[in-house]
Parts: structure tokens; sequence; C-alpha cells
């Protein structure tokens, strides 16, 4: 498996600039293979990880279920 180290502030930060998702990012970066993609800090210490999945069907339900955590958790600091 492939491994892609990405620094995590300037990935969300060029997102932000170009007004896109990361999960258009992601389905960009993908060949039919699965691919372990890690966010690192400033200091090159692992942030979080996600292994893009080798088909747009499981990228899809990987973005549902990340929106619905995310979701929960937000509601949960409230």
């Amino acid at each position: 498996m492939q491994r892609i180290e990405i620094k995590a502030d300037e990935f969300f930060e060029l997102l932000r600039l170009k007004d896109t998702s990361m999960w258009e990012i992601f389905a960009q970066m993908m060949d039919g293979n699965e691919k372990e993609i890690i966010f690192l800090d400033h200091g090159h210490k692992i942030l979080f990880n996600y292994v893009l999945p080798s088909t747009k069907e499981k990228l899809e339900e990987d973005r549902i279920e990340f929106s619905k955590q995310f979701s929960d958790k937000l509601s949960n600091l409230n």
C-alpha cells in the first residue's frame, strides 16, 4: 500500500482557499489501489491517518460515516 504524507495545516488551508472538499481531492487521488494518507503536524507528528479506498462507492460510504461522526461530536460539544 502506498503511503502519502500530508501536512495537515497546509492541506486544509489549500482546501479553504480553493473552496473544495477533501472528499473531492481524495476522489481525484483514486487509481484503483488503496493508499494510506497520513496527516502530519508542523513537527511531522502523526495527527491521524485515512486509508483511501480503491472504489468510489467505498469513498462515498466513508464520507457519509465521517459526516455522521463529525456531526455527533459537534452536538456533544454543545
